[in-house]
């Protein structure tokens, strides 16, 4: 699964104080917010993931189903695999899957997967979310540029998503990163209750 990947410090910091001065106004309650998520950004790890992040992983993935009302049925949500990601990975060499993570909490992950059916030199994206805490200190942003990176060193050329109107903000993200959207699904991930289908070359 490859070597741990640890941020440093002061470069999730330097994250962390970019975001603060987007998003913060000078309040005395949003400053403090804001300082609390500096800290928190200092002890965060990303890393491969682990047998024992199963548990922690599903819960979050279906809590953010739950949270968007998002379709449970023929999705990730009902999948099987989901309670099994350590293993999933472990046993293909084509696929990678990383975690964030802060003191002993799991704060979302982010993967790449050879999908039946996608072609050879294509990825899926998969399993990418966030629980609430870890949303606007540029988590996402890290996770989803490392995968896209080892990806590419993995041989893909192309990398594939599948989502739902009801994550816009992430189908957003996607696009404003070089996603384009395709008219129909690619490959075969059994989660045909998606129906927005992006793909971008790497």
């Amino acid at each position: 699964m490859g070597s741990a990947c640890l941020w440093s410090i002061k470069e999730l910091k330097e994250q962390t104080k970019r975001v603060q001065k987007g998003w913060f106004p000078q309040n005395k309650k949003r400053r403090q917010n804001a300082s609390a998520q500096g800290k928190i950004s200092e002890a965060i790890i990303i890393r491969p993931i682990q047998k024992k992040d199963n548990g922690q992983l599903a819960s979050i993935i279906r809590a953010i189903f739950e949270e968007f009302d998002a379709p449970k049925e023929n999705s990730v949500y009902s999948d099987k695999a989901t309670d099994f990601l350590f293993e999933t990975f472990s046993k293909n060499k084509k696929s990678e899957y990383f975690i964030a993570e802060h003191n002993g909490k799991i704060l979302g992950g982010c993967g790449y997967f050879p999908t039946e059916g996608l072609p050879a030199d294509c990825a899926e994206i998969v399993k990418f979310y966030l629980c609430p805490d870890s949303r606007g200190m540029k988590i996402g942003t890290k996770l989803f540029s490392l995968i896209e990176e080892r990806a590419k060193l993995a041989g893909y050329k192309k990398l594939y998503i599948e989502s739902f109107p009801q994550f816009s903000s992430a189908v957003s993200m996607y696009k404003k990163n070089g996603f384009t959207e395709l008219s129909s699904r690619l490959g075969n991930s059994g989660h045909t209750a998606t129906t927005i289908h992006l793909i971008k070359e790497i």
